[in-house]
C-alpha cells in the first residue's frame, strides 16, 4: 500500500451498526452524544440515520446543525429512487437533501433476485434507478457513497456480470465511493 494513501472511516453505529441491534434504542440525545464522540475519535464520516424513513433521524440532522464537528462529516442514509417516479419526486431523496448534509449513503440492489422479486423491476430499470438517484444528489452538491447491497453473497455469486454493471453504473453516475457490501457476512 502506498504510504501516503489514507484510509477513511465510515461509521454506521447510529443506523445499521448499532441502532438496529436487538434491545438498542438510541434517544435523540444519545445519537448526538455518540456523533460528537465519533467526531472526537477522528471518524471521517458518520452515518447519522435515515431521514426518509425515521422521524427521529430527521430530527437528529436538524439538531446537529447546532453543533460544529471538528473532523467528521455527517452522512444521511437512503435508498435509490422508487420505481416509476423521477428522482426529483422521490420523498426519500428529498429527505436526504432536507437533512442538510454534504454526504449521502445510498443503498441499491446488486443482486438480480432482489431486482426482480423485491423491487419488481427489470435489470435495466434498476440500473436507471441507481444512476438517476446518484446523479440527482450529485447535481445538488452532495458527495455520494453507493452501497451495493448483498454484493457478495447474492449479486456477484449469482450474476457477477450484472453485479459489476451496477457498480459501474454507480461510478458513472458520480459516486465517490462504491461499497461492495457483505450484507450477511458471506
Amino acid at each position: 500500500m502506498n504510504k501516503s494513501a489514507r484510509v477513511e472511516v465510515l461509521d454506521t453505529t447510529l443506523r445499521d451498526g448499532g441502532a438496529q441491534m436487538t434491545g438498542i434504542s438510541f434517544t435523540l440525545n444519545d445519537k448526538v452524544r455518540i456523533a460528537l464522540m465519533l467526531d472526537d475519535l477522528g471518524v471521517d464520516y458518520i452515518e447519522g440515520g435515515w431521514p426518509g424513513s425515521n422521524p427521529k433521524d430527521a430530527e437528529f440532522f436538524k439538531v446537529m446543525r447546532n453543533y460544529s464537528l471538528s473532523h467528521a462529516k455527517l452522512a444521511a442514509f437512503g435508498m435509490t429512487r422508487r420505481k416509476g417516479i423521477n428522482a426529483r419526486d422521490d420523498p426519500n431523496l428529498a429527505a436526504i437533501l432536507d437533512s442538510g448534509v454534504d454526504v449521502a449513503v445510498l443503498v441499491g440492489k446488486s443482486w438480480i433476485l432482489h431486482v426482480r422479486e423485491v423491487l419488481r423491476v427489470s435489470p435495466e430499470d434498476n440500473l436507471d434507478m441507481v444512476y438517476d438517484s446518484i446523479r440527482y444528489l450529485k447535481d445538488h452538491g452532495l458527495t455520494v457513497i453507493f452501497d451495493a447491497e448483498h454484493f457478495y453473497q447474492g449479486g456477484f455469486k449469482e450474476d457477477a456480470d450484472y453485479a459489476l454493471r451496477v457498480v459501474k453504473t454507480a461510478e458513472e453516475a458520480g459516486a465517490s465511493v462504491v461499497v461492495l457490501a457483505d450484507t450477511n457476512g458471506a
